[in-house]
């Protein structure tokens, strides 16, 4: 499948809501978010939205990043939804579709988060740390809300990139 070009602000389609899949597969956008998460240094997740497509499909993967404590591999959600967080901490985020900037964000500590796979089978997935943090990252790009839109001060929390590679 082609790497797509990763979509950056001000693009409209990065601020909408997405469409919800109503349990249909989308094996071509799947492969495509993955192929193009693969490519992309120091990314470990991607949204339908940032690749120009407004449905709600993600793709996370934090196996072997120095900060994931929990790694439930690559993991693949359509339609997904937090159904239930715990606790809460503020940690730096940087994202494909503000690539240069980094913002202090909020997030849940712990997250449990449904949706369906690529293979149209329903999957829970229950994690903490830095995979929770990457999963709560992308479900907001499904509700339009980049880590601009999390941040407590534009003035604080948001810095520039010192390197992006």
């Amino acid at each position: 499948m082609p790497v797509r070009e990763v979509l950056r602000l001000p693009e409209r389609v990065l601020k909408l809501r997405s469409d919800e899949l109503a349990g249909c597969t989308a094996d071509e956008l799947v492969a495509d978010l993955i192929d193009t998460m693969r490519v992309s240094p120091a990314c470990v997740g991607l949204a339908a939205p940032q690749i120009g497509v407004n449905q709600r499909v993600i793709v996370v993967d934090v196996t072997g990043h120095p900060k994931a404590r929990t790694q439930h591999g690559l993991v693949c959600l359509i339609d997904p939804v937090v159904v239930d967080s715990s606790g809460g901490s503020v940690g730096r985020e940087g994202c494909m579709s503000v690539p240069d900037l980094t913002a202090r964000v909020a997030r849940s500590k712990r997250v449990v988060v449904q949706g369906i796979d690529q293979h149209g089978a329903e999957r829970v997935v229950v994690t903490d740390a830095f995979e929770a943090r990457a999963l709560q990252h992308e479900i907001d790009h499904l509700d339009g809300l980049l880590i601009l839109d999390r941040v407590a001060s534009l003035s604080t929390d948001v810095f520039r990139r010192k390197t992006y590679r």
